[in-house]
This record gives C-alpha cells, sequence and structure tokens, in this order.
C-alpha cells in the first residue's frame, strides 16, 4: 500500500488523468475494499484467519498488476475495484489473526502490529524517492513488488498460528453476529471506529492544507503539520502496547477520545493565538491528535477478541464501519470546506474524536 500510494503521481502522469479521475479511482479502491471485507468475516470463521492470510495476502500484491499496467482510464477503474478487494480481504484476515495472537500472548500485542504496519507504509514511500531519484520510472517498481511482495509473505505466513481458535462452548453468547456480539454492541463499537477513523482521516488529508490555507505557512513547512501527526500516531502504536496493559481498554479508551478532542481543539484555535504562536499551537495539537487517535483501532479490535468467540464476522463489520469513515471523511469535510470554511469543516472532526470516548468506553465496558 505505501508502494502504491507513493507511486500514485507517476500513475497520474503516465496516464494523464488530473483531480477529479485520481478521486475517483481512490473511491473505487475503497468502495472495493468495503464489500469484500464483509464477504471475509465468513471467511475467516469458516476457514481460519490463517488460512484467508495465506491466500489473500499474496493476492492482494499480485492484484497490484492491474493498476500498475493499466493501459487507459477506463481500464484503470476495472483494476481498481480488484486492487481494492484484494486489500479488504487482507486487512480483516491479519486483523482478525492478530486478536487470536493477543488472545494467545496473554497481554496487549495488537497496537504493535499497526505501527509495523504504518512502518510498512512509509518504507514503501521512501523506496519510491530512491527509485525517482535515481532516475527510474515508478510503474517498473509496482510491477517489481507485484511479483516479489508475495514471497516475503511466505516465511511470516509459516510462523502464523498452526490453527484455528478453540472457543470454549460457553463462549457463543446470544446474538445473530456470528460471535459473542450482538448487533447493537457491534454497531456501538462500530460507530467508535467510524468516528476514529474520520477523524484520522482528516488529518491526513487537511492538516497540511490547514497550515497552509489557515495559518498562512510557507508551502514547504506545511506538510511538516501532517508528518507531526504521523510521527505521534506510528510512536504511540509502536510503544502503547503497555500502556494499555496498564490502564485497560475502557480508560484507554476514553483517554483516546480526550486527547484527541483537546488536539483539534488546539488546531481549531491555533489562528487566534500570537503570529509566533500559531503554528507551534497547531502543531502540538496535531501531535495530541496522533498519541489520542494512535490506540482506537487497536483498543476496539482487541474488545472484539475479548468478547470470545469466532471473531472474523463481527471485526469485519467493525473494521467496515471504521473504513467507512476513512472513505467518507476527505469528500464531507471538502464539501463543507467548500461552503463555509476550513476551521469549519474541522470541527466535524473534533466532535467525532469526543464521540470515540462517549461510544468506545460503554461499548468496551459492555
Amino acid at each position: 500500500m505505501g508502494l502504491w500510494a507513493a507511486g500514485l503521481p507517476s500513475l497520474n502522469e503516465r496516464l494523464d488523468l488530473g483531480p477529479a479521475r485520481v478521486g475517483s479511482v481512490l473511491l473505487l479502491i475503497s468502495g472495493g475494499a468495503l464489500v469484500s471485507m464483509l464477504a471475509a468475516g465468513p471467511m475467516v470463521d469458516r476457514w481460519s484467519s490463517r488460512r484467508v492470510c495465506w491466500i489473500g495476502g499474496p493476492l492482494s500484491a499480485v492484484v497490484l498488476l492491474g493498476p500498475a499496467l493499466a493501459p487507459s482510464y477506463g481500464a484503470l477503474l476495472v483494476l481498481a475495484v480488484v486492487f481494492g478487494m484484494g486489500l479488504g480481504v487482507t486487512e480483516v484476515a491479519m486483523n482478525a489473526h492478530s486478536v487470536e495472537v493477543e488472545r494467545r500472548y496473554g497481554r496487549p500485542i495488537i497496537s504493535a502490529f499497526h505501527g509495523t504496519w504504518s512502518l510498512g507504509g512509509a518504507a514503501g514511500g521512501g523506496l519510491t524517492s530512491l527509485v525517482l531519484l535515481a532516475g527510474l520510472d515508478a510503474q517498473w517498481l509496482l510491477i517489481a513488488a507485484a511479483v516479489v511482495v508475495p514471497f516475503l509473505y511466505l516465511p511470516a505466513a509459516r510462523l502464523l498460528l498452526p490453527d484455528a481458535p478453540r472457543h470454549a462452548s460457553g463462549e457463543t453468547g446470544g446474538g445473530t453476529s456470528g460471535g459473542s456480539l450482538h448487533w447493537g454492541l457491534i454497531a456501538l463499537l462500530g460507530l467508535a471506529a467510524f468516528a476514529g477513523h474520520l477523524s484520522e482521516g482528516a488529518a491526513i488529508d487537511w492538516a497540511a492544507l490547514h497550515a497552509q490555507w489557515v495559518l498562512a505557512t510557507d508551502p514547504a513547512v506545511a506538510p511538516l503539520a501532517y508528518t507531526i501527526f504521523s510521527v505521534a500516531m506510528t510512536t504511540v502504536r509502536l510503544l502503547g502496547d503497555p500502556i494499555r496493559a496498564r490502564l485497560g481498554s475502557v480508560r484507554t479508551i476514553g483517554l483516546a477520545g480526550t486527547l484527541a478532542t483537546a488536539g483539534y481543539a488546539l488546531v481549531l484555535l491555533s489562528p487566534l493565538a500570537g503570529e509566533p504562536l500559531r503554528v507551534a499551537c497547531a502543531w502540538t495539537g496535531w501531535a495530541l491528535a496522533g498519541v489520542g487517535l494512535a490506540p482506537v483501532v487497536p483498543v476496539l479490535f482487541s474488545a472484539v477478541g475479548a468478547a470470545g468467540g469466532p471473531v472474523g464476522r463481527a471485526l469485519a463489520m467493525v473494521t467496515a464501519f471504521g473504513y467507512s469513515g476513512l472513505l467518507l471523511g476527505p469528500a464531507v469535510l471538502g464539501y463543507v470546506s467548500e461552503a463555509s470554511s476550513l476551521p469549519v469543516a474541522l470541527l466535524i472532526p473534533a466532535v467525532l474524536a469526543a464521540v470515540v470516548a462517549l461510544t468506545g468506553v460503554p461499548a468496551i465496558r459492555s
């Protein structure tokens, strides 16, 4: 995914796409992923997350060949859906397996997995930069990745848990979701995931633009706002498992929502600060938002596993809720910003950051 994202400008240039067409391609990738996530849940429950990882992981890399070789915009639209479907299956399978690993491990570990996923994305971007600096074509890097990356799954896949989880007979509580979580609780966890993902997506898409448009920072300095958010989030995800082990999941999700809300409040208030302080105020806000949002997804996924029973369907639903936030967030904020202003639009993720705590705490406690 890091290679795909970093190679998108080259693809845009090769097919002469433009912003609207690129947006359509990204929308179809997300749509394909969302559909396949819902299908992957029952697959995981039936065949185990290990088997779906074995198949879905390499397949999700192979289908990168489609966008990499797409000869036209029309072909790219179709192949983008296929690429998204491969990503969706893999995401559910590997997250379901991380839940099983944490069950066996006996203490929090999921956050570190999400941190290393972020490092993989950064590595993909760095590798793409090196290839471009060497004067090579990023298209060939995508083709090479589609051929080589499937083999990188193999040594890791051999070390996955060797059998499907054994669930106690008393863990299949009432409800129709396929596990011990009833639909109302899945919806509450999903709402927290939706709020967290939309707030995260808002920072990814709008932090640099807020610095440039609202705070009037230099274009070369503006991207640092997103960088600060990303570094804060990745650091907390890599180091956050001991924190959750000490505080517990309920207190962690409550603190996460509070810190993220405070971070967005600082960002929104930064234009009111004096000239020397406004950028520092915004950067502090983005850092707090990154720290707060970092544990949200790991804590919610861990809660699905802690409920007992098969995790595939429930985890797929919670993941789909969250992915919807990433899918809808950029468009909604863009429309609101166009109709009013970017600070008004950023009130939405600020409120949703608070929703993380308001819905996450009772859901995880239940």
